[in-house]
């Protein structure tokens, strides 16, 4: 079948599954206007979406609750999530569909996990019954040690690695000095197998008194994840007052906060040492003043050529989209309408469309030309 019937084929079909209605409004894009579906509403703080090889997707509500969206938009509650600590910045965060899940039925997802008086980012996979109702076999396959109380910076964003590792960033809890210890997960990036071991090459496995699981570290609060085309890992991440960055994660690596950032703190302070020291990692780029990164993608479909291998990274903050691309990533464009209200997550669906979460709106949009 030529290429260019193909393509009309997915997307006949996936406009079937996914019951699109009309397109509630354009928004304007510098390849032309962008017509926006609102896919489910209704939602309370949504913070994650994944798609399901059936049409349907997943919803994530901070509050504790897991959705499950029909292709005719019949919406049910997933049951069997374990027990999560819902205060702050925590509660349940992202779920991620692997590659395999026709086979498997396991959603992976993050959560802030119980741990005594304190609360940790932890990683758990269940299988998805096939009725789509409930979660079954339920196991934890990692949580942060030690756990930290405060409510704040949780990270969460879970990546599929090209072999099938797992990737999950971890926030500081709001207690910086810590993301520059490897001897404890807050800040860094983790990497796991599928059933919660360790990988052998992992950069710190024979390190004494440093976590096993640790990839990189010296992050402050990583939002967004997503891989490029090399199957290299990009995570974006909050500065304080200024300094966003978006990162091209490399093994055993050190990011530097807060040794290093281009913010200042709240109060207006310098942080650390300045913007750059030897051994420590120069973000790809960063934003000032902050615009607040949550959910990132890098697109690889075929509705917008001209868009392969760019960002598409959500604003909490100012409420846009933005389009990073180029050999040293700048922000090419800003797409902004009333739907990009809290831009909480961003994902490429089968058929090259993009859809985003706004939180502020509680409702699942969709992208398409």
């Amino acid at each position: 079948m030529r290429r260019d019937m193909m393509i009309t084929s997915l997307l006949a079909f996936c406009a079937g599954t996914w019951a699109i209605s009309e397109p509630v409004v354009a928004l304007d894009s510098r390849d032309g206007a962008l017509t926006v579906t609102a896919m489910a509403e209704g939602f309370a703080t949504p913070w994650a979406v994944g798609f399901l090889p059936d049409g349907g997707f997943l919803v994530t509500e901070r509050e504790g609750r897991l959705w499950h969206v029909a292709r005719n938009g019949n919406r049910q509650q997933v049951r069997g999530l374990p027990q999560i600590r819902v205060g702050g910045q925590g509660g349940l965060l992202d779920l991620m569909v692997p590659r395999d899940f026709a086979q498997s039925r396991d959603i992976f997802f993050s959560y802030a996990k119980p741990q005594g008086r304190a609360e940790g980012t932890a990683l758990a996979v269940g299988r998805l019954s096939e009725d789509r109702t409930n979660l079954q076999d339920v196991r934890l396959l990692f949580e942060m040690a030690p756990g930290s109380s405060g409510g704040r910076h949780f990270g969460g964003r879970i990546v599929e690695g090209p072999q099938g590792h797992l990737f999950l960033t971890i926030g500081d809890r709001g207690d910086p000095d810590t993301a520059q210890d490897v001897g404890n997960h807050n800040g860094a990036v983790i990497r796991i197998n599928r059933d919660g071991s360790v990988p052998a090459d992992n950069p710190f496995v024979n390190q004494s008194g440093a976590r096993p699981e640790i990839w990189s570290y010296g992050h402050r609060n990583p939002q967004g994840a997503s891989l490029d085309a090399d199957g290299t890992l990009w995570v974006n991440e909050h500065g304080a007052r200024g300094g966003d960055e978006v990162n091209r994660v490399q093994k055993g690596a050190n990011y530097g906060w807060p040794v290093i950032s281009y913010g200042r703190h709240y109060s207006g302070l310098p942080i650390g040492e300045g913007t750059s020291k030897p051994g420590l990692e120069q973000p790809q780029m960063y934003w000032d003043p902050s615009m607040a990164p949550s959910g990132m993608a890098i697109y690889t479909g075929d509705l917008w050529p001209a868009w392969r291998g760019q960002m598409f990274v959500g604003s909490l903050k100012f409420d846009y989209i933005a389009r990073v691309g180029g050999a040293t990533p700048t922000e090419i464009e800003q797409i902004k309408g009333r739907e990009t209200d809290r831009v909480r997550d961003i994902r490429q669906a089968p058929d090259g469309s993009v859809w985003f979460i706004s939180e502020g709106r509680g409702t699942i949009y969709r992208i398409a030309p």
